[in-house]
């Protein structure tokens, strides 16, 4: 009487859902010996796929049967030996030099005869075609869920994966709290470190409900998937997931990751006004130090060359930076009608919309053939993969901004009005900001409204940015014992001709408006 292995396996692969676990194929097994008579000398059990060979199980019975410690093999079905051609092949040789005497299967049926191996031949053969023919069905779905712009796995932390339609939509909320940690680490005022405290007391989790790490956080704020983008084996997709941030933010944030590259950089600091002034002598930057563990002086870091610049007390430099800030200040009344003829040109602007929009359509259009053409050159073999997708991801980064320009005009365009509102907003502010001696929040609008900060001889002078510039050349100012500023006049609304003057014509060269605006 023949001696048999019994053997059961199964994988976590797509073409073994339908196969039943290794425990109920053990009890069918065992089930189906008793009922034929077979004597089962031992038990093996594997949890791996067959598509590749390598299974330790597998070939350890191989060489015990090559032993002689058993005739025969016991198995559910012949894919449950091999769906490769070598673990086939090794089963038929086996059976050619009389190793393996038979095969016993509950659902197939073996005869040890020429007919019988051919017939198990194609079986294997089978089982291996089912495997290729579903990776390569497999890769072919994958591929035309990239095409739609699907990310084929799971969402990253702001999203969730739809299960009924397949598709990656936004977490209610979560994808507030990750766009806010974007415009967080935007403003250069936070280090990773600061920001994974921040994300912790907000609330933002990962999918296990955990805290996100430092790694994490970063890898958060690199993902281009939250604009709109994703990256799959080096290529770049345009996703059909709505996207959390504007790709100018998202560029915004990888510019200081660029310049904190540095990690010397990282450090965190109180001295709020460092890291953007230069030394008016040599060029170098200013930082600052406590002397007497109480005053905080500013001076040139002297790298470059020993200058001989003196040391500033930041009080002084305060001073200095609300005497300027003093020139965009603007009052509530002057604000208040700004604003309002702000909300009156807005309907305005729909006047040139339609225009806009159609021609952006048409470069729209001209990308997505350009795509198409080098896809074609691509798969004809003129370009290489490095070349195709390097022109690819451009091309993508193209359509994306325009697609962005269009949602915008699309839904009103009201972009401008924010940042206009911001920019006066921002002007507004000054008055408050420096009575409370807020250094700060000081700090923060120098660097909003201007530019080209040098410090040589204790005096600070820099450059008003667009709009700030206007701003500061357009209002009347007296100075006070105090450091600030009182505004003594205002915008002048009328003509030579005494008739009144559009806030937004005279603002038409500011740098406010967007090109398109009609004056």
């Amino acid at each position: 009487m023949f001696k048999y292995f019994l053997y059961a396996r199964k994988s976590t692969d797509d073409e073994d859902r339908q196969i039943l676990s290794i425990e109920s194929q053990l009890i069918e097994l065992r089930e189906f010996a008793k009922k034929e008579n077979i004597t089962i000398v031992r038990e093996f059990t594997e949890s791996r796929t067959a598509k590749e060979p390598g299974r330790e199980v597998f070939n350890e019975m191989l060489k015990l049967i090559e032993k002689g410690e058993a005739d025969g093999i016991v198995a559910w079905h012949p894919d449950r030996l091999a769906r490769n051609s070598v673990d086939g092949g090794k089963i038929i040789y086996l059976v050619d030099t009389g190793k393996i005497k038979d095969l016993k299967f509950p659902t197939y049926k073996f005869d040890n005869s020429a007919y019988g191996k051919f017939i198990l031949t194609i079986a294997f053969g089978q089982s291996k075609y089912y495997v290729d023919n579903l990776s390569e069905n497999t890769k072919r779905g994958l591929r035309q869920k990239l095409r739609r712009g699907e990310w084929p796995g799971w969402a990253p932390v702001g999203y969730l994966n739809d299960l009924k339609t397949h598709a990656v939509v936004l977490a209610p909320n979560k994808h507030k709290l990750v766009k806010k940690i974007f415009e967080l680490y935007a403003t250069g005022k936070y280090p990773i470190r600061r920001l994974v405290e921040i994300v912790k007391q907000i609330g933002l989790t990962g999918k296990t409900g955990k805290n996100l790490s430092k790694s994490e956080v970063e890898h958060i704020l690199k993902n281009p998937f939250y604009y709109g983008v994703f990256r799959y084996k080096g290529e770049i997709y345009e996703g059909s997931h709505p996207p959390v941030i504007t790709k100018n933010l998202f560029d915004k944030v990888q510019r200081i990751f660029e310049e904190r590259s540095n990690p010397t950089r990282e450090k965190t600091h109180t001295f709020v006004f460092r890291g953007f002034i230069k030394c008016g002598e040599c060029g170098g930057m200013i930082t600052a130090e406590k002397k007497k563990g109480k005053y905080v002086y500013y001076h040139c870091t002297k790298r470059i060359t020993k200058c001989s610049q003196e040391y500033l007390r930041e009080e002084e430099l305060a001073s200095q930076i609300i005497q300027s800030l003093a020139k965009i200040w603007l009052n509530d009344r002057t604000t208040k009608k700004i604003f309002g003829d702000f909300e009156r040109h807005k309907s305005k602007e729909e006047l040139s919309a339609s225009t806009e929009i159609s021609i952006l359509e048409d470069e729209l259009k001209v990308i997505e053939e350009k795509i198409d053409k080098l896809l074609d050159g691509y798969l004809s073999g003129i370009i290489d993969s490095k070349e195709y997708q390097a022109k690819k991801q451009k091309l993508v980064e193209q359509k994306v901004n325009l697609n962005q320009k269009l949602a915008d005009l699309r839904q009103g365009r009201a972009g401008w009005l924010e940042l206009a509102k911001d920019a006066i907003t921002t002007c507004n502010s000054v008055e408050k900001i420096s009575e409370a001696r807020n250094f700060e929040n000081l700090a923060q609008i120098c660097q909003k409204a201007g530019s080209n900060f040098v410090l040589r001889d204790k005096i600070l002078s820099f450059s008003f940015r667009k709009p700030f510039n206007f701003i500061s050349k357009n209002t009347f100012f007296v100075p006070t014992k105090s450091g600030q500023a009182r505004q003594i006049k205002s915008f002048s609304f009328a003509t030579a001709k005494g008739g009144r003057l559009e806030t937004t014509s005279l603002f038409k060269n500011s740098g406010l408006f967007p090109n398109w605006l009609p004056g």
